[in-house]
């Protein structure tokens, strides 16, 4: 009984080896995959995959921000060249603001918290309110609402030059004025500028550039008071795209 068992083990040895081990040693030689490993695969090329986001082309040519340099919280003189080689967002705010730019930068520390692991991933607020947002208020300011990434620069300068970048550089709406709430109107809108500090966008339906995303609806609420959309998801969604380019 024990010889018929040796012999009944012995061919099963002997179908494994003919069966199976080639089709093993065919899948390592073709590279082919486990499970697990193809799962793996499948992020991987989705990831890669990805479409990529449109610059945003303007008379024939892709958009670039101009060159800045302003004061930072800390005193230190920023220029657009510190951004070079990072991936950041762009914002006009002031800090005695209490219409859209308490949730604007809730809505930025939120992506700030949720990009940590991102060492080229920054924040540039250029405050339309420079003759009172000194580097003191400016310090204060960030320590107060929790700006922590040191690739976040709330930085005020000479007012001309501020505005001139706002309107001209980056086509966002900002004026001073009596008539306004707290003395200021500007959009509540953010730009998304990549590595190389071209500004990118999305395109509608129709191939039109959304240039810009807008900070003013609260990732929470996810709609306002006029039924607007929040708008932190999509821009997340393509930070992480400009990230991984």
């Amino acid at each position: 009984m024990t010889n018929k068992k040796n012999i009944f083990t012995i061919i099963l040895v002997i179908v494994f080896g003919l069966v199976f081990v080639p089709r093993i040693i065919d899948r390592l030689v073709n590279n082919d995959v486990s499970r697990s490993e193809s799962r793996s695969l499948k992020l991987d090329n989705f990831e890669k995959n990805i479409e990529s986001l449109p610059y945003l082309i303007i008379n024939d040519e892709r958009k670039k921000v101009p060159g800045f340099k302003f004061v930072n919280q800390n005193g230190e003189l920023i220029s657009n060249e510190f951004y070079l080689g990072k991936v950041y967002i762009v914002e006009f705010f002031f800090t005695t603001c209490t219409t859209i730019c308490p949730i604007m930068n809730t809505n930025l520390v939120h992506i700030q918290n949720s990009f940590t692991a991102f060492p080229n991933f920054g924040i540039a607020s250029f405050s339309i309110n420079p003759e009172y947002d000194t580097v003191n208020i400016l310090s204060k300011y960030a320590k107060d609402n929790g700006i922590e990434n040191p690739n976040w620069n709330l930085m005020t300068g000479e007012a001309d030059e501020i505005y001139e970048l706002a309107n001209d550089g980056f086509n966002l709406y900002t004026a001073a004025s009596s008539d306004f709430i707290d003395g200021f109107e500007h959009s509540g809108y953010f730009a998304l500028v990549d590595k190389e500090g071209y500004i990118r966008c999305r395109q509608d339906e129709f191939g039109n550039p959304k240039i810009y995303y807008k900070g003013s609806v609260s990732f929470k609420e996810k709609l306002d008071l006029n039924g607007e959309a929040e708008e932190i998801t999509v821009l997340k969604e393509d930070l992480l795209k400009l990230l991984n380019e």
